[in-house]
């Protein structure tokens, strides 16, 4: 029986039939930052590869606007070597990084791409340990909104707005704030050290909310971590509506943009959320 559902509208897995209906929705977001994408082999070790702009030609979603049914449908049970004298050199390098019948998770370099550069996003990963009740992490999310609004030395440092996404498992809080800081701003303000804006949010959250939250990286057991590691230049973050797997290769949700509003109960139930749904979400 034939798989059905938009990832399988060409007649075979092509996650790029998906995606293409959704680059018009993510091009404001994204704007002319580098994308990535992160296609899972379940034959290699590890089990992905990653095209990005620091290792492959750029793409950006400009590049990927207006993609014809005629080139989706040439991928059908074809391989490059099979049809690249036929192709353009961005369809050959849109066909590298969207592999046909595999399924893959769209990224973005959310800073650029490079080391070392100023930015103008902050990235907060809420990452909750195994376990965590849904109600638990919507207190976090919310205490966290709550402290970023009320920072007086935040709001110094520039103006900003909330964007929310949900990653398919959980939330990432982006400030999209008015104008670049330095890299060393990121040290400074939005790292795990002891005297950061996000170490202090963590710790305010913790007092008022009694849930064991931290500044960091690593996940730990118990605890919701604040995660800021994808905010400096060179670093990639989730695109919204990205298909979200696990370490297995299974699809396991998709990846929406939400408003304050949807931080309710239910929230868990997105992460059931599949791609023909997100479209229209």
């Amino acid at each position: 029986m034939a798989e059905k559902g938009v990832i399988y509208s060409t007649g075979q897995l092509d996650c790029l039939s998906y995606y293409s209906n959704i680059f018009p929705k993510i091009k404001s977001f994204a704007g002319d930052r580098e994308i990535a994408t992160k296609t899972f082999i379940p034959e290699s070790i590890p089990p992905f590869i990653v095209h990005r702009g620091s290792d492959d030609p750029v793409l950006r979603i400009s590049d990927l606007l207006g993609i014809k049914q005629s080139f989706l449908k040439l991928r059908f049970h074809k391989k490059l070597h099979d049809v690249e004298k036929d192709l353009s050199e961005k369809q050959k390098l849109i066909w590298r990084y969207f592999v046909p019948r595999k399924l893959m998770e769209l990224y973005y370099a959310c800073n650029h791409e490079g080391v070392g550069k100023s930015f103008d996003r902050v990235f907060i990963d809420i990452d909750a340990s195994k376990g965590t009740l849904e109600a638990t992490y919507i207190k976090v999310i919310k205490q966290l909104l709550k402290e970023i609004k009320a920072d007086k030395e935040l709001k110094k440092l520039s103006s900003y707005k909330i964007y929310l996404l949900w990653t398919g498992m959980s939330m990432h809080v982006y400030l999209m704030l008015n104008k670049k800081l330095p890299h060393s701003a990121y040290a400074k303000y939005f790292a795990f050290t002891k005297d950061t804006l996000t170490t202090k949010w963590a710790n305010n959250i913790t007092a008022k909310t009694k849930v064991k939250v931290k500044a960091g990286h690593e996940r730990r057991v118990g605890a919701i971590i604040l995660d800021t590691s994808a905010t400096p230049s060179g670093k990639l973050a989730r695109l919204p509506y990205s298909l979200h797997l696990n370490h297995d290769g299974k699809l396991t949700g998709v990846a929406v943009p939400l408003k304050e509003k949807d931080i309710k109960p239910g929230l868990f139930k997105l992460r059931n959320l599949t791609p023909d749904k997100a479209l229209n979400f």
